[in-house]
């Protein structure tokens, strides 16, 4: 999608999902037709993702929209005490289940870059008592956090979504303290994606026609400075890839993967 603007890519983004925070969360996964019809509710999607039934039963009403590719609290491992940070935090799902998890000593940060998940997500928090979380307005690659503060940097089906995804790397190794690391769901290619692809703005911002291929991903991680890289393929996840996007071939293209790497301590 190189002929396309940055900002046409993000303001199609924010529209998208702003509509999905307004609709109440339509329940139909990621794909380019999250608000219409729901093909099944949130905590169905969810476990098919990979939460547990106790998870989806933990979170506040509203904050799961069963959105996502996978299950990123799955490889965090997080510990009583950590910051963590959720790229593309929505209605505040992963936000909610960290906040269990690092307890009334750890700080759980959300930021997204549509306003209406950033209010939907902040009422939530402010009903439930959630102390330990906030919800902040902003881009992921111009992350409104300060430098070496996060233990812990979580995203579920987020990064592929941005034009500037070097920059996104960058900036979750900026925030990171030493020894901090990333435990990220995505959804990567393993083909090149064909340029009618490429250039479906519906498919963009239904999470797939922005992925890049696992070799890319990578190597911008290489760059940004990080070590212990790992990407692992979910080959299962075609399965409802295909259901995001059902009159194309999508899924011999792309798939779910988690990303892991450390910023080395120094």
């Amino acid at each position: 999608m190189d002929s396309l603007k940055n900002d046409e890519i993000r303001q199609a983004v924010r529209q998208q999902y702003g509509r999905v925070a307004e609709s109440g969360g339509a329940s139909c996964g990621c794909g380019p037709t999250c608000c219409g019809t729901p093909t099944a509710s949130a905590e169905t999607l969810s476990q098919g993702l990979g939460y547990t039934a106790d998870d989806v039963g933990a979170v506040p009403q509203g904050a799961n929209m069963g959105l996502g590719c996978g299950n990123p609290q799955a490889i965090a491992a997080l510990k009583s005490g950590e910051v963590v940070l959720d790229l593309g935090s929505g209605g505040g799902f992963d936000c909610f289940l960290a906040a269990r998890q690092v307890g009334d000593t750890g700080q759980v940060i959300g930021v997204d870059m549509t306003p209406e998940m950033i209010s939907k997500a902040r009422v939530i928090a402010e009903k439930g008592g959630y102390g330990n979380v906030e919800f902040r307005l902003g881009e992921i690659e111009n992350l409104p956090v300060a430098d070496r503060t996060v233990d812990v940097i979580i995203s579920n089906c987020v990064i592929n979504l941005s034009p500037d995804k070097l920059r996104v790397f960058s900036e979750a190794y900026r925030v990171l303290k030493s020894g901090g690391r990333l435990a990220i769901s995505d959804v990567v290619a393993f083909a090149a994606l064909p340029e009618a692809v490429r250039q479906d703005m519906a498919l963009y911002t239904g999470c797939m026609a922005g992925a890049s291929l696992v070799s890319e991903v990578e190597a911008m991680l290489r760059v940004s400075g990080f070590t212990e890289i790992r990407v692992a393929p979910k080959d299962e996840s075609t399965s409802f890839i295909r259901d995001w996007a059902p009159e194309t071939d999508i899924a011999e293209y792309v798939v779910s993967a988690t990303i892991e790497a450390i910023k080395s301590a120094t």
